[in-house]
């Protein structure tokens, strides 16, 4: 039972995992808040990533769809929810090229019934909450792959106001939801902010992404599968600092702004590749000695591969006094121990 004296969250998606990095960290640090988690409990999606939340008091989880109209009306009812953390998306580019109808559905038409059941449940007309309900905000959790890719040059970094060119399915339907944010705030005055991340890394990652990938097929001693050449890059951002940015954004962001977080850590796919099997051949070698570096192998690329994405965070860092905690070289150990524990590799 919920502690009815709390104001009650609703976050979407938090079996996954960021968001199930964010209850644990949230739950943690506020004890005067309640969290309502719906989460479809898709392939991604799985309860052993909130072992340690499922006795708290403050801490209810739903299996339910974002797109059932009736769920979430039954859900802002029954809980009086007072604010929104949207987490809930499918964010594997590969798949939303194999199967793009999923990603429509979920973060497009997803993302419309939350925010359009927030804004009848807070608001009584548009620009004017009920009373009750004056500092409910919407926050919707976004990524850096709305932007479109960057030349190589350095110097080059997305901004907040850099113009959206999504090139797969996926970042396409992000920036459709986006717009749809967007769209409330100006045509409603519904209280949003939108935050937009870079790659996310470290514990609870589901076994399909590049490093949890790298890890597990080096542990395996299978082939490690790179796209391309190997030097599309990204700024790789740990989980937890992206929970810290989140938390001050919903709490001090200005209403209607974007706010980019990133952790100012550009590496080319190979040269993770090439870090993780240096750390694996210290903390496990091979039985046969060799190096983890041997089961590289380099795949036909993905279609449409952006070449390059890097955030300035300098936004956040300004003007709410983010940092992150961790450079790669630090979370990336951490991540590796993580895995290692789950992998029953030490």
């Amino acid at each position: 039972m919920l502690n009815k004296n709390n104001k009650t969250i609703l976050v979407t998606g938090c079996a996954g995992f960021i968001g199930s990095n964010f209850v644990s960290y949230f739950l943690d640090k506020y004890s005067e808040y309640n969290l309502v988690n719906i989460d479809l409990l898709t392939y991604a999606g799985n309860l052993d990533n909130l072992r340690e939340c499922q006795e708290n008091p403050r801490y209810k989880f739903i299996k339910g769809d974002i797109s059932n109209r009736e769920l979430i009306e039954f859900i802002f009812n029954k809980y009086d929810i007072r604010g929104v953390i949207h987490f809930a998306a499918e964010s594997h580019v590969d798949n939303s090229i194999q199967n793009p109808g999923v990603f429509i559905k979920t973060n497009i038409n997803g993302t419309f019934t939350l925010i359009d059941v927030a804004y009848k449940y807070w608001m009584d007309k548009p620009f004017h909450y009920k009373t009750d309900y004056k500092n409910c905000r919407f926050h919707h959790i976004s990524t850096d792959e709305v932007y479109g890719t960057l030349c190589d040059n350095p110097n080059n970094l997305f901004t907040e106001s850099t113009p959206y060119a999504p090139n797969s399915p996926y970042s396409a339907s992000k920036a459709s939801s986006d717009m749809i944010i967007k769209a409330y705030n100006k045509t409603y005055g519904i209280d949003t902010v939108i935050t937009n991340c870079s790659n996310n890394y470290g514990p609870k990652q589901h076994d399909e992404k590049l490093i949890p990938t790298i890890i597990k097929k080096a542990l395996n001693n299978e082939l490690i599968p790179i796209y391309g050449d190997g030097k599309n890059i990204r700024d790789w951002l740990y989980v937890l600092d992206h929970c810290k940015g989140i938390d001050i954004v919903y709490h001090n962001g200005r209403i209607a702004h974007t706010y980019n977080i990133g952790g100012r850590n550009e590496r080319t796919n190979l040269q993770i590749a090439d870090t993780i099997t240096s750390i694996l051949d210290e903390k496990v070698p091979r039985q046969d000695n060799k190096s983890y570096k041997k089961l590289i192998t380099f795949v036909k690329d993905r279609a449409g591969h952006d070449r390059r994405y890097a955030i300035d965070a300098t936004k956040l860092e300004n003007e709410l006094g983010w940092k992150a905690d961790e450079n790669f070289d630090t979370g990336i150990i951490k991540t590796i121990e993580w895995y290692l524990k789950k992998y029953n590799a030490n």
